[in-house]
């Protein structure tokens, strides 16, 4: 079901109440690990009122596995972690933030690579993160926090000769952010704020994020 909140202040639509709300009314998907290693990311929102954000990150240049490159707070899931526990844990590690299952909204589609990773992206809730919020040197290059009006602006799609199926780009400030942070942005965006219940599994990711 699609919501009408056209009359809504944006700055409401990031709240705890609305966004756990939309989630609630969302049912996730998830995806065959098989032969592919899992992983979970935060979609973190928080921020005083009137002040909502969403956490971004910038990996560090000196990283071997996509280095520079805009990702959400998130990473491999270890032995005997479920992968709500790996979401929490790498906030914890990245950012400093620590949260628990109580924080946590929804879930929202598994994503599967084309570098052989089953993503799983928790929606947490972080409050007002301005005094916890301590970026990790070795994993985090720099720390953005994106306001609704960023987050709400319509998705771009490409088409490129090595697959069949458009590459997904999610306009940010002066670039764009593709999949999979920018499919799992997107879908945050459409089921979040505007209660439809878009599903990004079928995007591409671009040829350089394929390794």
């Amino acid at each position: 079901m699609t919501v009408d909140n056209s009359d809504r202040p944006n700055e409401d639509l990031l709240d705890r109440a609305s966004v756990a709300r939309e989630l609630a009314r969302f049912c996730h998907r998830t995806a065959e690990t098989d032969g592919l290693r899992a992983a979970a990311v935060a979609v973190a929102v928080g921020g005083p009122p009137g002040g909502r954000r969403m956490l971004l990150t910038r990996r560090p240049d000196r990283l071997r596995a996509h280095p520079g490159q805009y990702a959400l707070p998130g990473g491999g899931v270890d032995p005997g972690e479920s992968r709500m526990q790996a979401c929490l844990r790498e906030l914890a590690e990245e950012l400093g933030i620590r949260a628990d299952e109580t924080d946590v909204l929804g879930r929202l589609d598994d994503y599967v690579t084309r570098s052989g990773y089953v993503i799983t992206p928790f929606v947490v809730w972080v409050g007002d993160y301005s005094s916890t919020l301590l970026p990790s040197e070795d994993e985090v290059a720099e720390v953005f926090e994106v306001t609704v009006d960023e987050l709400d602006v319509d998705a771009q799609f490409v088409s490129i000769p090595e697959s069949t199926r458009p590459v997904i780009r999610w306009p940010y400030r002066t670039g764009a952010i593709h999949a999979p942070t920018g499919a799992i942005v997107h879908q945050f965006r459409e089921v979040a704020l505007h209660g439809r219940h878009t599903r990004v599994a079928d995007f591409e990711q671009p040829v350089f994020a394929w390794r």
